[in-house]
Formats: structure tokens, sequence, C-alpha cells
């Protein structure tokens, strides 16, 4: 196989809902197709496949739903949403190495009509002892089975730590539903909220937690398409380019929490996966346009934000409030309106828009993008113009 430089040449999804009204099989061949068609390929074309855990589909399933020749490279990257970008990682690592030309990346999911998130593990497990593994084992049992639960506990701390309330989340939900607002692809087109919205909405984990502070739950897929940078001319798109994309499984890291770290309040794994696209790419902080970060919930993004160095640690709050997150501050965050505002599909959507805006084709577009971050929590990306 040839080798050479990987690039994103082709992005794809299905619309974003509360009930698809088919299966996670379907959703991910419609978003898949519609990103080979966006490239400018075909199913044949394909020869590489990864996705990321808490995704059903099968590559098996796929390849012959699709009609894909064969498969000579296919990965599943741990660590739910926070491995998304690892997805970015995986296809650039098999298209440069030479294990495959034509990579899909793709996330499917019916996260919301169909399984969703702490109903089906307190009913599986009754509340026994020792069901699940990991902190899973130790949280279940005691009634803490969601993810809005297991991340108020490390929230806290940070609230606590810098003198916070959840007053202080209220411009980031403010501002992610703004951008949505113009998205026409977003769940919350034309919805906007206001500050006062956000602090009328009920408690989902008091005191950290409300309604607003939470990412949706969505049915939906996205796919992107990762080739060699030559076979990108002869293509349909702009090819965008992968400057660097990374992973980070720090000491003491789990997946949703991580209770055992020495600190809390540091976002050990956007510091690791910060540091390590730097060091590769020779970017930093100010060199960023726009930064899609994924945003679980509204405290996510004041971890995002210090930890890839564009404030210091507790100064997060402040820089948002004086609309450095805007189109027209200093770093615009997700302006297709991030999980909040668009629609939760475990930070593939977050790619997607990463995509669009250093392509210039962005429906809040920020002006002149040379290098967009895309940062999933244990996995990111720099990506930009070839």
């Amino acid at each position: 196989m040839a080798r050479g430089k990987a690039v994103i040449v082709g992005i794809g999804q299905t619309e974003f809902s509360k009930d698809s009204g088919r299966s996670e099989q379907r959703l991910a061949c419609e978003s898949i197709l519609a990103a080979l068609d966006d490239a400018g390929l075909t199913p044949a074309d394909v020869d590489g496949m990864t996705t990321y855990t808490i995704d059903n589909n099968e590559d098996v399933d796929l390849v012959r739903a699709l009609g894909i020749e064969n498969l000579t490279f296919s990965s599943r990257v741990g660590h739910g949403g926070g491995g998304a970008v690892g997805t970015v990682a995986h296809a650039m690592a098999a298209v440069e190495s030479g294990l495959a030309n034509v990579v899909v990346g793709f996330r499917a999911m019916n996260e919301r009509s169909e399984q969703r998130f702490g109903q089906s593990q307190m009913n599986n497990t009754g509340g026994a002892k020792g069901a699940g593994t990991g902190f899973i084992e130790w949280s279940l049992p005691l009634g803490s089975a969601t993810p809005a639960v297991w991340t108020a506990i490390q929230a806290q701390r940070y609230l606590d730590r810098y003198g916070l309330t959840n007053a202080d989340f209220a411009p980031v939900s403010v501002h992610l539903r703004q951008m949505a607002a113009t998205n026409p692809n977003a769940w919350f087109y034309q919805q906007p909220i206001t500050v006062e919205d956000h602090q009328n909405s009920r408690w989902i984990a008091e005191p950290v937690f409300r309604l607003l502070d939470c990412c949706q739950e969505s049915d939906g897929a996205v796919a992107f398409v990762v080739t060699r940078e030559e076979r990108a001319r002869d293509l349909k798109q702009p090819p965008v380019a992968i400057r660097h994309a990374t992973q980070a499984v720090p000491f003491e890291s789990e997946t949703v929490t991580n209770y055992y770290v020495e600190d809390v309040t540091r976002f050990e794994t956007g510091v690791s996966t910060a540091k390590t696209l730097y060091e590769h790419t020779g970017v930093g902080p100010a060199d960023f346009q726009v930064a899609m970060l994924y945003d679980h919930f509204t405290i996510a993004i004041f971890w995002h934000l210090e930890a890839n160095g564009f404030c210091k640690p507790g100064e997060a709050a402040d820089f948002v409030r004086s609309g450095e997150i805007g189109l027209s501050g200093s770093i615009p965050v997700s302006p297709n309106g991030g999980h909040l505002g668009e629609a939760y599909i475990h930070g593939m959507n977050l790619i997607a828009e990463g995509v669009r805006q250093v392509r210039g084709t962005a429906t809040n577009q920020v002006d002149d993008v040379e290098h967009a971050l895309v940062a999933a929590g244990m996995s990111a990306a720099v990506l930009g113009r070839c």
C-alpha cells in the first residue's frame, strides 16, 4: 500500500433527533455513505474502519450492509466519548503506516429512544454489591448511577477550590445554545436561552448541575473519511490536514471519573493530550482560531480551557464570562452548539464541525481558520489547512 500524510476528505451525518425510528446499524450506514459521497468515494474504496466503545455496531455487519469488499484495518477505541478523537488518531496511524488506504470513522446511536444512561445499569444490577467493574462496582450499589452524579463529585471540588457556584456555569450553557440557535442542524435550532433560564432549570445533581448544564440524549450518527494527501487531490473536497492526533491514559486515570488522581480539579488527561499535540505540531494555544471541546457537562468547558492553556487553572469562569469563547472572542468554542446545543453524538459531531471550520463551510463560520483543536478528554487532535 502507498503511504503518505493522512487527511480528512469526507464528513457525513444523519439528522439529530430524540427518536430516529430506525436501527443503529442503519444510522451508521447512512452517515458513512454520506461521508463517502462527500469525499467522492464509494464503499468499494474502504479498507479501514474505526469506532469507539458504547457503539453497538460491529464491523462485520457494516461490511456486509455497505458492500465493503474487505477490511485490512479495524479498531475500536476505548473510553466511550472521551476516546472519540482517538478514531482520528487510529485512522491517521492506519493510513500513514500503510495498513489501509481509506479509513472510515463513525459513531451511531439511539441514546435517547433506546438505552439511556442510568436506567439499565440499576435495573440490571438491582443495586447488588459487586455489580459492574472498576468505579461502577463501588458507585452503582450506592445509587450513583449516572454520569451527572459521577462528574458532579469532581465538579464540586473544583467549585469549592475556586469559590464558584452553579451560576458560574450559566454563560457556558447560554453560549452553546446561542450557537445552536443559528445552526439549522441543531436540535435546539432557534431556541436560545438566558442566564435566568439556566438558573431556573431543575436540579439534576444539586448543588452542582442543573438540567441546562447537561448534554442532550440524542439519536443520530456521524462519520468521517481519512485517506492520504496524494489521493485527496482527485477527490471532491479540499482535504483537511490531521496535524496530529493522540490519546491519553495517565496513571490513576479512569473513564468518566478520575477519583484516584492526586488533584481532581486538574484535568489530567486533557493536560496530557495538549502536551503531546503541542510537542508534535509546534502550535500552542495562541495558534488556534477555534476549539471544539467535549461538553458532556458545562464544567468540561472549564477543564478543557485550562488544560489546553487558553487560561490558567481557576480562571476559566472569568474567561468565559468575559466573552472569550464567543465567535468574536480569543478562542471561539463549538460554533455548532456542541453537545448541549446541537446533539450529543459522543464527540463525533465535534470532529465534523472541526472539519467544516477548516474548510470554511460552517454555519457559524469563524474567520480564517488555520488550526482547529478538537478535544474529547482522553483524546484530541489538531486539524488544519493543507
